[in-house]
């Protein structure tokens, strides 16, 4: 009998335990949340390094789960050589010529928390998430240049891609965050409102 109110003690303990940490996560919202990111995107680019600045604004969906409508931007310039490489000397056309290209991603994120699950740190949150947008893009070619100015027309303008990611919290009111995808990595700031 004495095992079983020690038995019995142990586990209305633990319970409790549980249930006022389940209570505290439960509670914990992730949205009303700007973030500010800096980074290098690779969206097509593989292989140079392109700067890139993001900025979405999260909002509580469900639990452990947000959407954030995004902006970013990024520019990209290459240049390369038009005309007959073979005969530069007799090919007046053949010349260095550079484009540059700015392009601006416009979608909506929707990210999954693990806090809960990995049983976290109340200073850290740990994300999944996916991006779902469409690219603008514009395209400024050299005046000189007499080539097909046309060569991006036929690029998909969708924009997918996955994240993971973690977030520090400084304070109540602002955290540091690493976001991996496949298309723009940020590292920035997260303003909690």
């Amino acid at each position: 009998m004495k095992k079983l109110k020690i038995i019995s003690i142990v586990f209305f303990t633990a319970l409790i335990m549980n249930s006022n940490a389940q209570d505290k996560s439960a509670s914990e919202k992730y949205g009303n949340t700007l973030n500010i990111g800096a980074g290098i995107g690779y969206y097509g680019y593989i292989g140079h390094s392109i700067p890139v600045l993001m900025i979405n604004y999260e909002f509580d969906v469900a639990k452990n789960f947000t959407l954030a409508p995004f902006l970013g931007v990024y520019s990209y310039q290459n240049y390369y050589y038009w005309g007959n490489p073979n005969r530069p000397n007799i090919d007046p056309s053949y010349r260095l010529y550079s484009y540059r290209e700015t392009v601006i991603p416009v979608g909506v994120k929707g990210t999954y928390y693990f806090d809960q699950l990995f049983n976290a740190n109340p200073k850290w949150d740990f994300y999944a998430a996916g991006s779902i947008g469409f690219l603008f893009r514009s395209v400024v070619w050299d005046a000189n240049y007499y080539g097909d100015q046309h060569a991006y027309q036929n690029t998909s303008s969708l924009y997918l891609t996955i994240h993971v990611g973690t977030e520090y919290h400084l304070s109540q009111k602002a955290g540091l965050f690493l976001d991996l995808s496949t298309g723009v990595s940020t590292f920035g700031l997260a303003v909690h409102f």
